[in-house]
């Protein structure tokens, strides 16, 4: 690879010996990828994994002295406050947590422990060069804004933040961001969870590519396009995509593909979206819980819930995770005291793929998230998927029709 001087001067250890092990990361990396250079970043997005493997890297590099040059964002963790009184945590786990989120301070980070960066605080314009860690936070962020950025590891992104550079190679060159699948939707699609199902389903025919959607009639809602980006990249590899006339590399066809014919082209018919449905959503009787909020819940859908659940008492646990920001908004609204009168709980900086859950094993539960159910499958809990409506009508009824 070429590197300039101030490169080089990374790489030798002339700004630390963090700065120069995050620069010989990158080097291996863009090596592997043939990169012939590096590209400035301006912002980044790391996925903190609150893991041990996850703390001992970011750990080596505070020893070393490295500091984040640019703007960086973190996911969430865990919030131990909401959970304290009803899990039991090992010391282990409570330490891991503590030195996680003192490491990550120490290194400079901006702490939202957000999953949604791109709605606020750390949001990339048009050809922006980032670094974003979160396969879903990736995907939205190339496709929906058109910057550009590689599907990120937690390491390299954080390596990234501190170098404030990034091999150039991927989803970087114009070259590689053209579509190669057409994937024509003719299937209704109504509302904001059939993003979730159209997400789930393309992968399944398609593999892994850039896949290029038309027939998608009505512009999508940012829950819409967010719920598509996620769900992609549970059950498939897809770090970017197009939809027609919609997203800004989109403008006709031949944007997409880059004058190039699809090397695929798929059909999807309501029948594959009902068979995803039978899939997510078998199952039906009594629950204990709803879960909501994997990614988190924007401040629209957390309205939409305290509309449903006002006057009401809910007979299951109902438990919201989004933003911090969002947190304060509903308070600021009224909504979670609503919500809150009802007995639900909005919880800020957590991810349900935590800790958190010994309370609900062997018991069944809602979702309005495919990836939160993958995710909590893993903790012995059975999640049911279905429409963020009718997953806050059965908190209230206390079953799922």
């Amino acid at each position: 690879m070429h590197l300039n001087q101030d490169e080089r001067d990374m790489l030798e250890g002339k700004h630390g010996i963090g700065v120069a092990n995050a620069m010989k990361i990158l080097v291996g990396i863009g090596e592997a990828f043939q990169a012939e250079k590096m590209s400035k970043v301006s912002r980044v997005h790391i996925s903190l994994s609150n893991q041990e493997g996850d703390l001992w890297f970011v750990k080596k590099l505070v020893e070393g002295g490295a500091k984040c040059k640019v703007m960086s964002t973190v996911n969430p963790a865990f919030n131990k406050k909401y959970f304290e009184k009803i899990c039991t945590f090992s010391p282990q786990e409570l330490e891991v947590h503590k030195e996680t989120q003192n490491a990550y301070k120490k290194i400079g980070i901006v702490p939202t422990f957000q999953c949604t960066p791109y709605f606020e605080n750390n949001v990339p314009r048009f050809r922006e060069t980032v670094a974003f860690a979160a396969s879903g936070a990736s995907c939205f962020v190339n496709s929906v804004y058109g910057a550009r950025t590689n599907r990120e590891s937690s390491q390299s992104a954080l390596c990234a933040a501190i170098t404030g550079v990034t091999p150039l190679y991927g989803f970087l060159l114009d070259e590689k961001r053209k579509g190669n699948v057409l994937i024509e939707v003719n299937a209704e699609i109504k509302n904001d969870f059939d993003f979730q199902l159209l997400g789930y389903a393309v992968p399944q025919k398609m593999g892994s590519g850039v896949p290029v959607f038309c027939g998608i009639e009505k512009e999508p809602s940012k829950e819409a396009f967010m719920n598509l980006s996620t769900e992609l990249n549970v059950h498939g590899v897809i770090p970017m995509f197009h939809v027609l006339g919609m997203t800004p590399e989109a403008k006709t066809l031949d944007d997409c593909f880059h004058g190039e014919k699809p090397k695929k082209v798929i059909e999807i018919k309501n029948e594959d979206l009902d068979q995803v449905r039978k899939t997510l959503s078998a199952g039906k009787g009594e629950i204990s819980f709803v879960i909501l909020g994997c990614p988190h819940l924007t401040i629209s859908q957390i309205k939409e819930v305290a509309q449903m659940v006002e006057g009401r008492k809910l007979k299951t646990e109902l438990w919201i995770f989004t933003s911090y920001l969002n947190k304060e908004l509903s308070e600021r609204m009224g909504l979670a005291e609503v919500i809150s009168k009802a007995g639900g709980r909005i919880v800020e900086d957590s991810c349900v793929d935590q800790p958190i859950w010994a309370h609900m094993e062997g018991k069944k539960g809602l979702t309005e998230s495919p990836k939160c159910a993958y995710y909590v499958a893993k903790r012995k809990m059975k999640l049911i998927v279905r429409s963020l409506q009718e997953c806050v009508q059965a908190a209230i009824e206390g079953e799922v029709r």
